[in-house]
């Protein structure tokens, strides 16, 4: 694996990580009432869709590798672009529905080297 896919891997990963430690005991309610919250969890999905949109330049072919590639930059480009319009309603069902499959398939894609 190329040094540049490896990094990028990582930072969706860390970032990724710190996700999932902003709101463990959180419920969605608290991050709809916390703007420090908010703010970072919405950072660290910029820095997800901002790896892969890096990724994609690099290796159109190796980003395929991750399921809903597209999506995760186009909420990225929701957060950026259309600040005023997230819904936290979203941003919570993407936390736990989404997000443990891209950790899974970052750590597989890490632990394999491919």
């Amino acid at each position: 694996m190329r040094p540049e896919i490896k990094s990028l891997l990582f930072d969706m990963q860390h970032a990724a990580i710190g996700i999932q430690l902003f709101v463990a005991g959180k419920t969605l309610e608290d991050l709809c009432g916390d703007l420090m919250l908010q703010s970072a969890v919405e950072r660290q999905f910029e820095i997800i869709g901002e790896a892969m949109t890096r990724l994609r330049k690099i290796d159109p072919a190796f980003i395929e590798r991750i399921s809903d590639h597209q999506r995760i930059i186009g909420f990225r480009n929701a957060l950026i672009h259309g600040y005023d319009a997230v819904d936290q309603k979203i941003t919570w069902r993407i936390i736990q529905d989404k997000l443990p499959v891209l950790q899974r398939e970052l750590e597989q894609l890490l632990d394999t080297g491919c």
